[in-house]
């Protein structure tokens, strides 16, 4: 194709190959060469003194301003009033759909300021004429305007694992859940986060800007909406992105490590700083209140509501809230290199694993393996600046991944920079023998850093660490048959109602119980993590699993069976049951072959109430065994719950598990807690913990900075003590903790790619000091805040 030039909004001249004469006739513009024309076709530019029609305000406000202006005169500032509401939105709805389908490389791009007091996180959302619709989000800090770009369409990479030339910037097929930019400039990419990857860009019917569960009103300026083509490619933007130590190349900042020498300089002075983990001076033995109320003392941790707050208890019986952080373990550190074996010398998973994959060690590849080492993606070898070889004693850092859950790669060998500069900052007298220096110094700052307790997934050598408090878990997973939700994020539910489920799960808290040895500094148990129980964007996705499984043959379902079992107890006759649901079902063994239409009429109240009662007994079943296993093997513990993600938790789940949890989880990824969405815990009335939160920044080099966005450091740093301040304030939540202790790997971990800013520390194993600050300063006030009333006289 014939070359064609434009120029940008910054008279800076580019070369664009991918666009073809079509499709700059749709943008307007001219293909004669010599009148070099832009190629960006603005939707909305603010100009007129009235917003246009196309433009609608949710829970906000918008005015035309002179302020903030890129181009032209004028742009619209928007308040959105997030703090009183969950959702506050701008949209952009043509009265016709957009066709961009003749543009083979473009981005939507928006100029946008902030001049409120809070940095901003922005979710975009583009539906098409499918029903179709992509997210991505972006972080705006407060200051002056920048471009903010979405990619829908282009920039194609043919590698020798991508022979079709699949846009890895629209599948994942990198490995990383977000990539670097395919362009220099000093635009920002607006970062993907879930939906459709690829839209149908002949019929766009909507985008839409948002801000979600916020804890403050938030403000920008928009200006200059548009389509701009994209710039010519930089075919090796996935290349050379990480250093020997497993950082960033293309960014400095303030954690960087240089060299080896400065890593244990850096190490030496954080000893001296640590003085061997000394604690704040308020708190007892196991990290309890001391200059609170004694209450009763058991020996183990334990709930009771005092006054309106529920508390959590220490053995001693002082008053104690829970602070912590996830995952002090190597299983999630290791990245895939691009390399494989011969599977006839790995050693394959077996079904009577307790330990699913990613939540397993390093497992390095059989010595017999490595002559069969093979390069079997070059896009993801070249990643790396330096990987060692098998003869290099840091090859001890290699390992490998039976199986991934997402990604371009099924398996493979790979790789933890973290455990290498482990290795690196403590030597290694015997294989692994670091661990035990980096193990005391991980004690060390959770006591200093004011934390009262480890989070869930820790290493079992922590167990019987005697320092300080922690929580247990296990994972049921075996060969039981599943049910679906029709939405099984990281995999089927189990049907509880086959007994290979409760053997499965005697199995599994046989083996907790053998590795808390009845410790009175293990707080509790978490089993399981983040089930798709039901989502919650209307009744049908909420009752999925009823939905699903009614479809079943009862013979076949264990839980169809008991639906089949409940409904024809409670009608008796097949014509009742048709009556309340307005249904047409032949007979009671259509019913039970699943040989009907089950879908849910939501208006039919009867009917729901019934799906909702069938999610309730199956639910309670599954936490009925839990609690039973739970009270055999380790009845001085508690039970903490099974950790639902905050889009996988309908209420007759909920409702079911409170009858056999001690304290009820959540993971929680928001800016922190808001009014209307918890309003419930309040006829809960449970002690309630947050499992996982987090905050990140793409300001540390990162292309994904995590679920919740900050504009930098310091001010993830605010956001980590805002969120807290939400729970600790709340009567009803016992604690929470931060997910996770390291950064993930900036190539994506191996089992699905996260590759976010999310650690308190980095992949050196150097601390953010801005996180620790924030940190200190919070535990400093904990309990001060929480039952500051309660204080001794």
């Amino acid at each position: 194709m014939k070359k064609l030039s434009y120029i940008d909004r910054k008279n800076k001249n580019f070369t664009l190959s991918a666009l073809s004469v079509a499709s700059m006739a749709l943008l307007g513009c001219q293909t004669n060469e010599v009148q070099e024309q832009p190629l960006e076709k603005t939707l909305f530019d603010f100009e007129s003194a009235t917003l246009p029609v196309e433009v609608q305000l949710i829970n906000a406000e918008g005015s035309v301003v002179s302020k903030g202006v890129t181009k032209g005169n004028k742009a619209l500032n928007v308040k959105f009033h997030s703090k009183k509401h969950e959702y506050s939105a701008i949209n952009f709805t043509p009265t016709q759909a957009w066709d961009w389908s003749d543009l083979d490389s473009f981005s939507i791009a928006f100029d946008i300021s902030n001049q409120g007091q809070y940095s901003t996180q922005l979710f975009l959302n583009v539906y098409d004429h499918n029903g179709q619709v992509y997210t991505r989000s972006v972080n705006v800090p407060v200051g002056s305007a920048k471009t903010y770009y979405s990619k829908m369409a282009g920039h194609d990479l043919v590698s020798p694992d991508n022979k079709h030339g699949e846009n890895v910037e629209l599948n994942l097929s990198s490995g990383l859940r977000s990539n670097p930019a395919t362009w220099e400039s000093d635009q920002v990419q607006f970062i993907w986060m879930w939906g459709t990857k690829n839209l149908d860009t002949k019929g766009i019917k909507q985008i839409s800007l948002s801000v979600q569960y916020n804890l403050h009103d938030k403000e920008v300026t928009i200006d200059n909406v548009r389509v701009m083509p994209n710039p010519k490619m930089n075919k090796q933007y996935l290349e050379g992105i990480v250093d020997k130590f497993g950082q960033p190349t293309r960014l400095e900042y303030e954690e960087k490590i240089h060299s080896e020498k400065e890593l244990l300089e850096v190490k030496e002075k954080e000893l001296a700083r640590l003085n061997n983990g000394e604690k704040l001076s308020d708190r007892s033995k196991f990290s309890g209140w001391k200059e609170g109320p004694k209450l009763a003392a058991t020996g183990y941790f334990r709930t009771e509501k005092v006054g309106d707050k529920w508390s959590l208890v220490d053995p001693e019986g002082y008053l104690y809230f829970t602070t912590g952080i996830d995952n002090v373990r190597m299983s999630n550190a290791t990245t895939l290199t691009g390399y494989d074996f011969d599977q006839n010398v790995i050693n394959q998973r077996s079904a009577d694993e307790l330990t699913p994959e990613d939540s397993q060690g390093l497992n390095p590849p059989p010595k017999n393996a490595i002559p069969t080492r093979k390069l079997v993606s070059e896009t993801r070898a070249n990643m790396f600046e330096w990987l060692p070889d098998y003869n290099d004693p840091l090859a001890s850092s290699y390992g490998y991944r039976r199986g991934a859950h997402s990604g371009p790669l099924e398996r493979g060998e790979v790789f933890s920079f973290y455990m290498a500069n482990l290795e690196r900052k403590y030597g290694e007298t015997t294989p692994y023998s670091y661990l035990e220096d980096w193990s005391k110094v991980t004690v060390d700052r959770m006591l200093s850093w004011g934390f009262t307790s480890f989070g869930n997934w820790i290493d079992p050598m922590y167990y019987d660490n005697a320092r300080i408090p922690y929580f247990a878990n296990g994972w049921i997973i075996g060969d039981f048959k599943t049910v679906s939700s029709g939405n099984d994020f990281w995999g089927g539910l189990p049907d509880v109602f086959d007994p290979k489920f409760e053997e499965r799960a005697d199995a599994t808290i046989k083996q907790v119980a053998k590795e808390v040895n009845n410790s009175p500094w293990c707080v509790g148990v978490f089993i399981d993590n983040e089930k798709s129980w039901g989502r919650p964007e209307s009744k049908t996705t909420e009752l999925g699993i009823v939905i699903h499984t009614l479809t079943q043959n009862g013979a076949e379902s264990p839980t169809k069976n008991m639906f089949t079992e409940q409904m024809r107890a409670k009608y008796e006759n097949i014509a009742k049951l048709n009556q309340a649901w307005n249904t047409n079902i032949a007979s009671w063994d259509a019913f039970q072959q699943g040989s009907f239409n089950s879908k849910l009429d939501e208006a039919n109240a009867q009917q729901v109430a019934d799906y909702e009662k069938l999610l309730f007994e199956y639910a309670s079943e599954y936490f009925r065994i839990v609690d039973a296993k739970l009270e055999k093997y380790m009845p001085n513990h508690m039970y903490m719950g099974v950790r639902f993600a905050d889009w996988g938790m309908p209420m007759p789940v909920v409702q079911a598990s409170k009858k056999y949890v001690d304290v009820v989880s959540f993971n929680l990824y928001k800016e922190g807690l808001t009014k209307k969405k918890w309003a419930f815990l309040e006829d809960l009335d449970m002690p309630t913990v947050i499992g996982e939160f987090h905050m990140g920044t793409t300001a540390s080099g990162f292309f994904h900075p995590g679920l919740v966005h900050a504009a930098n450091q310091e001010d993830r740093a605010r956001m980590y003590k805002d969120y807290m301040h939400s729970i600790i304030d709340n009567d009803y939540f016992i604690g929470a903790h931060w997910f996770q202790y390291l950064d993930s790997p900036i190539t994506g971990r191996a089992y699905d790619g996260e590759n976010y800013n999310v650690g308190f520390v980095s992949v050196t194993d150097v601390p953010y000091n801005a996180m620790v600050k924030a940190a200190r300063e919070l535990h400093e006030e904990l309990y001060e805040r929480r039952f500051g009333d309660l204080k001794q006289k």
